[in-house]
């Protein structure tokens, strides 16, 4: 959901109609892990034109600007499975012949669970008040492999908030290129001050108000918990939180320095003690009068629900849906910061490499459930053994890592037994005697990159199960 816990693309209010569309595919090649991400905004007329493409400048060549028909996805959709709000059509399944639309030139695999470059997911996007207002179509997971119920769980989330976003910013394009139009009648901006269903104030910028809340609206009252009386006349900079020193100084300046609306996501104090985000504009307005002082027009919207949702989206990229441990994605960025500090300081780490004996017998004895359930157990197990700070990650299957900074010698020692002890005890209802082979690589100023770590360690741990098996052996 491409960086492990960052989305890089934002969606929400205070974006224009046209960014949030990029912040929607880019939100998804980069925080959900699809390769290509295509948007359709279904126009008035009920017809669908391409407005957003991100992955592939091949399918944003192709794809941007076109127009469809408003049936262009009916016949797919009698054809497709679905996944909870999701449509998923298998390339088995079409018409023979037929192909629609850009096809991503890429290896065909023969794996039955395998992602075909003929596949398709489709996403419909809809409004607060359920219209449609898009379909959101992905491609190219990237492990190659049709997404499960997790990944689909997390795109529909994805979805709903795409929809709600869009629906958002045609709201704020409305409201801005309303108040451009209006911004002469006091007596028409006033009415659309008032029934805007997003908060709005005016807020003095010169003179001896400067920084004091002029005007509020019943939305940004009902969103911030205060009333008028309490707002007006007072510093908004009373109920800001400021991430950092000088933060709003810094958000002012950049908003008198620019051009155009300022967008902005700060953290609010409400009334009743409770924090929320607040994502909006905010926008300069000359009263047209030299006298009168300039004011800045605010509009606000609460996007906590958005931040709350976008940490959930940014913990599941980062982290394997079985076990919660951080992921290979995760591994490889606390990697990159462990390596930068091995060379700022010289001092070495190790990342251990640990494979499972005996698990596959749990499976075959027991079922996938209780492997499922052994695996979370010794997950807790290997977090106990190590030390704060060090890494514990799944890399898939029975395979784990561990990245441990600044250690050698006799701490490694205890640590590799620690972590043996750990996982050879017997695990909660099941008597096969699991155990692990680990396989060390040593984490260097020298070090060339986390594959190259990985298959050291992977080596190590396979001369080490070797060595193990051949000292249970009987002399011939």
């Amino acid at each position: 959901m491409r960086r492990l816990y960052e989305v890089s693309a934002r969606m929400g209010a205070g974006r224009s109609l046209a960014e949030t569309l990029q912040a929607v595919v880019d939100g998804v090649v980069d925080g959900l892990g699809f390769g290509i991400a295509v948007l359709n905004l279904r126009q008035p007329d009920g017809k669908f034109e391409v407005i957003a493409v991100s992955g592939s400048p091949e399918a944003r060549e192709a794809l941007l600007g076109t127009v469809s028909a408003a049936d262009i996805f009916d016949g797919e959709f009698e054809i497709a499975d679905v996944w909870g709000g999701l449509r998923f059509v298998p390339h088995e399944r079409l018409p023979e012949g037929e192909v629609v639309g850009w096809v991503p030139d890429v290896p065909i695999s023969t794996d039955p669970d395998a992602w075909h470059p003929l596949d398709a997911l489709f996403a419909p996007l809809h409004s607060s008040d359920g219209e449609l207002v898009g379909m959101l179509s992905v491609d190219l997971p990237e492990d190659q492999r049709r997404p499960g119920p997790v990944h689909r769980e997390l795109l529909e989330i994805f979805a709903t908030q795409a929809g709600l976003a869009i629906d958002k910013a045609r709201l704020t394009d409305q409201l801005l290129a309303e108040k451009a139009r209006l911004e002469a009648s006091e007596t028409t901006f006033r009415l659309v001050f008032e029934g805007a269903g997003n908060g709005m104030a005016t807020i003095a910028l010169d003179g001896p108000e400067r920084g004091r809340v002029l005007r509020v609206n019943e939305a940004f009252c009902r969103i911030t918990g205060y009333t008028a009386a309490q707002l007006v006349g007072s510093p908004l900079m009373d109920y800001l939180e400021d991430e950092n020193a000088g933060q709003t100084e810094r958000e002012v300046a950049e908003l008198t320095e620019g051009r155009g609306p300022y967008r902005f996501e700060r953290t609010f104090r409400r009334t009743d003690g409770l924090d929320i985000w607040l994502g909006g504009t905010a926008a300069i307005v000359d009263q047209g009068n030299k006298e009168q002082p300039r004011i800045v027009l605010i509009q606000i919207d609460d996007v906590t629900a958005r931040k709350e949702t976008e940490r959930e989206l940014q913990h599941h990229a980062a982290h394997d849906a079985l076990t919660g441990l951080p992921n290979r994605r995760l591994l490889q960025h606390r990697f990159t910061t462990a390596l930068q500090r091995s060379r700022q300081s010289g001092r070495r780490g190790v990342l251990l490499f640990c494979d499972l004996n005996h698990f596959k017998l749990v499976n075959d004895k027991y079922g996938h459930e209780a492997g499922d359930q052994a695996l979370r157990e010794i997950a807790g197990r290997l977090l106990s053994a190590v030390r704060h700070g060090d890494t514990v990650a799944r890399l898939g299957g029975d395979e784990f890592a561990v990245l441990a900074e600044e250690i050698d010698g006799a701490d490694l020692a205890a640590l590799m037994r620690r972590i043996e002890d750990s996982v050879n005890r017997p695990l909660t209802g099941i008597d096969v005697p699991v155990t692990t082979s680990i396989g060390t690589a040593v984490v260097s100023p020298y070090t060339a990159d986390l594959d190259e770590l990985l298959r050291t360690a992977d080596h190590e741990m396979y001369q080490a199960k070797q060595r193990s098996r051949a000292a249970r052996t009987p002399e011939q």
